[in-house]
């Protein structure tokens, strides 16, 4: 491998920690947006935003949106299932419950993923090794949802069912999101985000009545930052680590991004987590990379071994 060749590479892994940060950062803009921001507008504004903000970077790129009705139709219900409802779960959940906790619970996407195709697609083979990961990160959304929940059974478990339903409605969009094939992967993302937000706005408007809040700076600096880092920042570089790492290589970042978030979740909020919550980290973090790291990359770890 020459030098140029390890320069590329180095540079994309930094791009792969940066998505990992972002994304894990942010449920932290989350419970600072949910603050003095109601759920529903939260999120339609964040959807607005980046979506508008993905169109601009689609017209840098040369890339058209497609104008037909039966593509829009799916990328209406594409929204439904990435943005409009776990989105908005999540930042309703996070006015509960803290956003380390949110972050270990949502993170379990690939093993819900896993669990509706062997169920129901049945595209993917089961293995040994996927069901290992099933199996501990299944016992640590169980140790964190069965033991911490019963601290505040009124607010605090319906709250970490959101969040955790939330995670099944990204495992069906994941599924979903197979039938966008043939289309630029910025096309679906900014499409679903748009009409997400054409959902979102008029909800923010009927049951939350915007222009009556007095959001603080931290709320609005941290939606803005939810909805250009997070979001948009975090899509553009997701989708060119498609086209380097490839789509394995890519997920590392559901790992990645667990102790990376619940680091700045302690970090900037000063939350703190139980011993059981740890556990429920370790056990979730190692799930989640045993269903998503390939079996080649393991391989070869072993035999450097």
């Amino acid at each position: 491998m020459d030098d140029r060749q390890s320069t590329n590479i180095a540079a994309e892994l930094a791009l792969l920690v940066l998505l990992a940060t972002l994304w894990g950062g942010s449920y932290t803009f989350i419970k600072l947006g949910v603050a003095t921001i109601p759920p529903i507008t939260l999120i339609a504004l964040r959807t607005a935003i980046a979506g508008l903000l993905l169109l601009f970077v689609m017209r840098l790129r040369g890339v058209t949106m497609p104008t037909d009705l039966p593509t829009w139709r799916r990328f209406a219900f594409q929204a439904v299932l990435n943005s409009v409802i776990p989105w908005t779960l999540i930042a309703w959940g996070e006015r509960h419950v803290d956003a380390a906790l949110a972050t270990i619970l949502n993170s379990a996407g690939p093993i819900f993923t896993f669990l509706l195709t062997a169920i129901v697609t049945r595209h993917e083979a089961t293995s040994p090794r996927k069901l290992f990961g099933v199996v501990a990160g299944m016992a640590g959304i169980l140790l964190i949802v069965g033991v911490d929940a019963l601290h505040d059974l009124d607010r605090g478990l319906i709250a970490e069912a959101a969040i955790v339903a939330a995670t099944i409605c990204y495992a069906c969009a994941a599924i979903f999101g197979r039938s966008f094939k043939g289309l630029d992967p910025t096309a679906p993302a900014a499409g679903s985000l748009l009409a997400g937000a054409a959902v979102l706005i008029p909800a923010s408007l009927a049951f939350e009545q915007p222009w009556t809040l007095s959001p603080s700076l931290s709320s609005v600096l941290a939606l803005l930052a939810l909805a250009v880092f997070s979001t948009a920042a975090a899509f553009t570089i997701y989708f060119r680590l498609i086209q380097t790492l490839g789509s394995v290589g890519t997920t590392a970042q559901a790992y990645l991004r667990v102790p990376i978030g619940v680091a700045l979740s302690v970090g900037l909020l000063g939350e703190t987590l139980s011993k059981t919550a740890w556990i429920g980290l370790a056990c979730v973090v190692v799930g989640v990379a045993a269903m998503t790291i390939p079996p080649r990359a393991t391989a070869a770890v072993r035999t450097a071994a």
